[in-house]
């Protein structure tokens, strides 16, 4: 029987380790005494195990999918400051046109929530006229000394009789403190789902009468950061905690009558880029449902240099593949994953900036290795697996610590009978790293952030809707597994927000939830489609984007064109063609 309050505890603690699992075992096979595990759903179980009684964290002993990811927020530029609003954004994606008659639509019925950095209620842009809050909740999950929701053993729960309670206070954090420092969660929110007020021009969000519900997501813990590097001061997230606020937030449906549409702003460059993690098989199976729109943005690793891929003409039974990494100065520490598609094998060399190697690390490996060089302090630990569960791929982690500064060589070795063999490599997301490491043969494409690539969600790119030029450092598809991802491109860069200019895959998310708010609200909230799913959605507003003639769709970048959810309703009352 899993106690609340011993389960909370160890879910602070740094002590116990969060492992993921994508089913429900039988309790005494997996768990030790005294441990408690967290069911999200069937398929996504999170664990909590004594740190002391697991030896390291290491694919090999605990499986792939069994060591959380870690996710940042997908915000390139801020630009804080007095609001000055602009229109365009709205505009370009169609927006601002169905929120006036005869269409009306404005998110009302629809509830808006948000997994992020938390919310400032006491904005203006987050009230209705009468001064009262639009805001349903706050699960702050960084709030220990309150009641959580029920179901869920930590963090604080504030509902909106408390949040309206703290608005007519001359100390509304005195009552509602949870906040939000960061101000990216508030941003998001008040792009898709802000309320007119006035800043000298007035303001306004995708889905103004829409309700909200904030996740403000706990940072990971410090064993986990300290796995991942993570720098100092750097936000990042648990896959597990995100899983939680998704549960979470779908509890808001009323079928027929109360769609919730779910954005997303955080990504990973960790996994296959196939939409194979346990995160994005969940998110999956929420936007499959009705009435549940699932938006996760796409990213910004687009121009960063930290993809790697190769489709290898086999030549000879044996291949070598050699991939080169540029470590800036001043990096602590990072991983980088290597995936190699079956039947063919492959095999590992690595060669330092000082020349020293590390012979080939075959496929036979199945135990973590560790190796350290005699004139350099890097110590590099290798885990590798042949067969990983999920896809039945090759994946191999490398784990640096104090990288020495230079040129790193990988001389990966492709042993097999096939005709061709597809080798990827990801470095993190730049945020989780400290300067400009990348590969220096690199690709733009395949891109996009995880989970951004769960199959049934929605993806928007990035756009500069004031030249109508692609973003260059948004994600770009496709997926690994064929799937067209982005789904379309959405404006982000310098848009207008609660909290000034911001740009960012992030932003092109939020106005795509906006946008999804507006079209729930016709389809459920008006009984037009009263048992409509993300996937209706999306094709909906597939079939209304705006397309260059010169442009072949899908494409990598746009996916099938601009948003534009004005023209999607031009085409359901039949004025213009697809």
């Amino acid at each position: 029987m899993n106690n609340i309050m011993a389960c909370r505890e160890q879910m602070l603690s740094n002590d116990y380790m969060e492992i993921t699992l994508d089913y429900i075992a039988p309790v005494g096979l997996v768990t030790a005494p005294g441990s408690c595990y967290e069911v999200i759903d069937e398929q996504f179980v999170v664990l909590l195990v004594d740190r002391n009684l697991v030896s390291t964290i290491s694919i090999s002993e605990l499986t792939y999918t069994a060591v959380p990811k870690l996710y940042g927020l997908m915000q390139v530029e801020a630009s804080p400051g007095e609001a000055v609003f602009d229109p365009l954004s709205l505009i370009r994606s169609g927006i601002l046109q169905v929120q006036r008659a005869p269409l009306s639509l404005t998110g009302r019925g629809v509830v808006l929530g948000f997994v992020d950095t938390g919310i400032r209620y006491d904005l203006d842009v987050f009230r209705r006229p009468d001064g009262t809050s639009r805001i349903l909740a706050i699960w702050d999950q960084t709030i220990q000394d309150g009641e959580p929701p029920e179901g869920f053993s930590y963090g604080t729960l504030y509902t909106n009789e408390q949040i309206n309670e703290a608005l007519q206070s001359d100390d509304p954090l005195s009552i509602v403190p949870s906040t939000d420092t960061d101000g990216h969660g508030t941003a998001m929110a008040s792009v898709a789902a802000g309320s007119t007020v006035n800043f000298g021009l007035s303001f306004i969000g995708a889905a103004p009468d829409a309700d909200i519900v904030m996740v403000k997501c706990r940072e990971a813990k410090p064993y986990l950061r300290d796995y991942y590097f993570i720098p100092e001061g750097v936000p990042a997230y648990s896959g597990t905690d995100i899983g939680m606020a998704v549960k979470y937030l779908e509890n808001f449906t009323e079928i027929g009558s109360r769609p919730v549409v779910i954005s997303i702003g955080m990504g990973s460059n960790m996994g296959d880029h196939a939409g194979n993690s346990i995160l994005s098989r969940y998110l999956n199976r929420v936007a499959e449902k009705r009435n549940r729109t699932v938006i996760i943005c796409g990213g910004n690793e687009g121009n960063a240099g930290h993809h790697f891929s190769s489709l290898i003409t086999m030549s000879a039974r044996l291949v070598v593949e050699t991939v080169e990494m540029r470590v800036d100065a001043g990096e602590v520490g990072f991983l980088v994953e290597l995936w190699g598609a079956p039947p063919n094998v492959l095999s590992v060399a690595i060669r330092s900036p000082g020349g020293e190697v590390i012979p080939a690390i075959d496929y036979r490996s199945k135990t973590t290795r560790n190796f350290s060089f005699i004139y350099e302090r890097t110590r590099v630990t290798v885990d590798h697996l042949l067969v990983e569960e999920r896809t039945g791929e090759q994946v191999v982690v490398f784990r640096f610590e104090d990288p020495t500064p230079g040129v790193w060589t990988f001389n990966i070795v492709v042993e097999g009978d096939s005709d061709y063999s597809e080798i990827n490599m990801w470095l993190p997301i730049t945020d989780f790293l400290v300067g400009d490491t990348r590969f220096l043969r690199s690709t733009p494409y395949t891109t996009l952030t995880e989970p951004s690539l769960a199959r049934f969600t929605i993806t928007p790119s990035t756009y500069d809707d004031t030249n109508d030029s692609f973003f260059i450092e948004s994600g770009r598809g496709f997926s690994r597994a064929a799937e067209t991802k982005p789904d379309f491109a959405a404006p982000g860069v310098n848009v207008s927000t609660a909290l000034g200019d911001r740009t960012g895959a992030s932003i092109s998310a939020a106005i795509t939830a906006g946008a999804a708010a507006q079209f729930m609200q016709w389809a459920v909230v008006q009984n037009n489609v009263p048992l409509a799913n993300t996937n209706q959605v999306k094709s909906y507003f597939i079939r209304g984007a705006r397309r260059d003639v010169e442009v072949v769709y899908p494409n990598r970048s746009w996916g099938y064109g601009q948003l534009d959810i004005e023209r999607t309703f031009r085409i359901i009352a039949g004025t213009i063609g697809g």
